[in-house]
């Protein structure tokens, strides 16, 4: 569902700002006394227990969590250093039977679990929103729609790799969960109401099952600004110091962009310098740092230039699945008259029951499905298609039906079998 940004309902002029934690901000937890203390209260604690994790990904090449904080009735809230106590597994082992909420969730369980946090039941406070039609499913959105307090704004993009940590972000850090848990339940009872919570619950599952994604094909390719190069040889050379970019990056454990940016590898890659003082001279090269590590991006640009023909890239990028859409109506016209009627179909039934249209069903998989459909076009075979692909049973009882019908009205088939 894509919502005008006329429809965003306003601030609450009447919300509370909430500026501390009800019991005041907590002592970081960083050895194992103080850690076997908040393993001890919080499985003495009651109901479910809110979690959220704080990464330094502007900073660091590493997705970890660089603070774990938690909050249950009966425990109060723990603020816990990761890097000080790496080993959280007795704490995920008290917990492990509790249900455990968390905010965009997909973004925090890989580091979770890298510590020995990994829950087997959890409730997502920003996708039961979605699911029950909230136009904004932002924290501090939906804390001040539907509990009536406005949360701090200003640390989530911070580097919490920083040590120690200063007290405003860890404030900031003890309020995000807060109200999380009486967040889910306004989410849980609109759910209810709704008739949505059993979608919801297996969204939740989808969520806690997925794989991690693999490595992409070609990362490379998603340098800002590749489209200026145009020719193999120059996109050999992109390739060739981003992966030296990325090398330099992951042993330093900082963010690739900040060990060089894009726009110079861009920029080396067209103009293909031939000595280290003319690379230097490429805005981005310049400085202290980056000025050292050209020495060694020039070796990788030499290199790629004496590639042979036959180890260039393509000057077309490889996809996983079918081309972009876009292009489909030049180079497979009736695979594009099939989306066309399948798309505002599928997007009619998120609107009617208030879900944004990438949550009812993936587009990835839609256009897979239309790329290459089934021979047979009944319902159940649409049904075990999207199934087998990934669609949980809620989406494939509210799609199949349209899907089918769309695709056999393209086909010249009867629309209802």
């Amino acid at each position: 569902m894509t919502v005008d940004a006329r429809e965003q309902p306003p601030p609450n002029p009447d919300a509370v700002p909430l500026l501390a934690p009800r019991d005041g901000v907590p002592d970081v937890i960083a050895d194992g006394e103080a850690l076997a203390a908040t393993v001890a209260a919080f499985a003495a604690g009651n109901g479910p227990v809110a979690v959220d994790a704080e990464r330094a990904s502007g900073y660091r090449y590493s997705q970890r969590a660089y603070l774990v904080q938690l909050r249950r009735e009966g425990a109060g809230t723990a603020l816990i250093d990761p890097i000080a106590c790496p080993d959280l597994s007795t704490l995920g082992t008290a917990l492990a039977q509790t249900e455990w909420v968390l905010h965009a969730a997909a973004q925090d369980l890989v580091c979770l679990r890298e510590v020995g946090l990994a829950p087997s039941r959890i409730f997502d406070t920003e996708l039961g929103g979605r699911l029950a039609g909230y136009a904004r499913v932002g924290l501090g959105p939906m804390v001040e729609e539907l509990l009536g307090y406005s949360l701090e704004k200003g640390h989530s993009a911070d580097d919490w790799s920083t040590r120690p940590l200063p007290e405003p972000w860890l404030r900031y850090a003890a309020l995000d969960v807060e109200l999380l848990v009486d967040l889910r339940d306004a989410v849980h009872r609109d759910l209810h109401q709704q008739g949505k919570l059993a979608w919801a619950e297996q969204e939740f599952a989808a969520v806690l099952a997925a794989a991690p994604h693999p490595p992409r094909a070609e990362p490379w390719r998603r340098t800002s600004g590749i489209h200026k190069v145009r020719k193999a040889r120059n996109l050999a050379v992109v390739r060739a110091l981003w992966e030296h970019r990325d090398m330099l990056a992951r042993r330093r454990d900082m963010t690739p962009g900040r060990v060089l940016p894009d726009s110079a590898i861009i920029e080396a890659s067209i103009s293909l310098p031939e000595t280290v003082q003319q690379l230097r001279a490429v805005p981005g090269f310049s400085g202290r740092t980056r000025s050292v590590d050209a020495v060694g991006y020039l070796a990788a640009l030499r290199s790629a230039l004496q590639l042979p023909d036959s180890q260039l890239p393509s000057t077309q990028p490889v996809h996983d699945g079918p081309p972009p859409a876009k292009s489909w109506e030049r180079s497979a016209p009736e695979a594009a008259a099939r989306l066309a009627a399948a798309r505002p179909a599928v997007a009619a039934i998120a609107d009617e029951h208030l879900i944004p249209v990438e949550n009812l069903l993936s587009p990835d998989l839609l256009r897979r499905l239309c790329w290459t459909p089934p021979a047979d076009l009944d319902d159940e075979v649409i049904s075990e298609t999207l199934r087998s692909s990934g669609a949980r049973a809620w989406q494939v009882e509210l799609t199949a039906h349209v899907i089918g019908a769309a695709l056999r009205r393209e086909a010249g088939r009867p629309a209802s079998l």
